[in-house]
Order: structure tokens, then C-alpha cells, then sequence
């Protein structure tokens, strides 16, 4: 079964394009989630409303968790970008 620390050690691998810092150490992700039948789910906030690199990130961070033995199904919510409906739905469309 795959746990949060393996989640976190995933997403230690994405950097932010523009320090080359990961997201994790950077403080963006939030709220990780996994139950018990793989399902994997965290936020992604952004450094700032209009980040450019939000969207190359958050699809980095899904496959990076989605490559772990064990998840089934990874959700990203991007919150606090001036285009998080739109990422969003981008990300959801993504399987």
C-alpha cells in the first residue's frame, strides 16, 4: 500500500522551474490524501496568482505520484492561480 511519505518522496523529484527547489521544500503542496484503495489527492498552491510553471508542474507532480506502486488514481487541485478552473480541468481531463 502506498503512504503519504512515499507520496512526498515522489513529489521531492518536481522542482520549481525557476529556483530548482522541489514543490515539496518549497512549501506549494497541501492536504495529501491516500486511502486504502490507492487513491492519492493534494493541492498545489502557487508562489503567486500568476505563475507560469503551475501547469508543467502540477502534471509533473501526477505522473510522478501515478508512477508509484500501488496508486490508482491521482488529483491535483491547483489553488490560488488566476487560472485554477481552467488547470483544473485540464488536469481532471488527463488520465
Amino acid at each position: 500500500m502506498v503512504t503519504k511519505e512515499d507520496v512526498i518522496n515522489a513529489l521531492k523529484t518536481v522542482a520549481d522551474p525557476h529556483v530548482g527547489i522541489s514543490i515539496v521544500d518549497m512549501g506549494l503542496v497541501k492536504d495529501i490524501e491516500v486511502d486504502n484503495e490507492g487513491n492519492v489527492k493534494f493541492k498545489l498552491i502557487p508562489t503567486n496568482p500568476a505563475c507560469m510553471a503551475i501547469l508543467g508542474m502540477a502534471f509533473q507532480a501526477k505522473d510522478a505520484v501515478k508512477s508509484l506502486k500501488g496508486v490508482k488514481n491521482v488529483e491535483v487541485i491547483v489553488e490560488g492561480h488566476l487560472m485554477e478552473n481552467e488547470i483544473n480541468k485540464m488536469l481532471k481531463e488527463e488520465k
